[in-house]
């Protein structure tokens, strides 16, 4: 696993930002970063990646630190799919590898009252995704709808959105968004 806050101090010292100056291109709080840094809070997938934005960094890059480009390969062993989840989410990316990917596809598994924050978060894009198990509560631009086995959602990523697994079971999905945002 990654230690969330010392990678973004390490990160934030090679861009040569203070605290205060990567909040402000990142549109968060000095205080944001200084508890991220120091592991007093452990971030939503949304806002970290706000805070990410600000140096830029993707969330896959941010978690794979050591893993090398490989432009040639085409299956994926478990061990070759990192986790990018928090808070009871896990985030299997597929090809995180592959230099200049132009999709995210990922195998995701919520855990019983995990979700992605209550902030909704939008980015540039399109998602789509279907459930393989359990339940989800998707929430897009101020429709929501609880998914269960072999049902799906597609939709346009700069609506707000959110996901919760408000379930007493584990949910899994397999999702794919373009442009790449882990």
């Amino acid at each position: 696993m990654v230690d969330i806050g010392e990678r973004l101090k390490s990160l934030r010292s090679q861009s040569g930002l203070s605290q205060r100056g990567l909040a402000k291109k990142a549109g968060v709080t000095n205080s944001t970063i200084s508890l991220i840094e120091q592991n007093r809070v452990s971030p939503s997938i949304a806002s970290l990646k706000k805070v990410l934005d600000g140096l830029p960094i993707s969330l896959a890059d941010f978690f794979t630190p050591d893993v090398e480009p490989n432009s040639e390969q085409v299956f994926f062993v478990p061990e070759e799919q990192p986790d990018l989840g928090s808070k009871g989410i896990r985030y299997y990316l597929v090809g995180s590898s592959l230099p200049q990917r132009q999709l995210t596809f990922m195998h995701e598994f919520y855990l019983p009252g995990s979700d992605t924050g209550e902030e909704m978060f939008s980015h540039e894009g399109e998602e789509s995704g279907v459930v393989i198990q359990g339940n989800i509560e998707v929430s897009i631009e101020g429709e929501t709808r609880i998914l269960g086995p072999g049902e799906a959602y597609y939709f346009d990523c700069r609506k707000p959105h959110r996901f919760r697994n408000i379930g007493d079971e584990v949910c899994e999905l397999v999702t794919a968004s373009t442009p790449p945002v882990f």
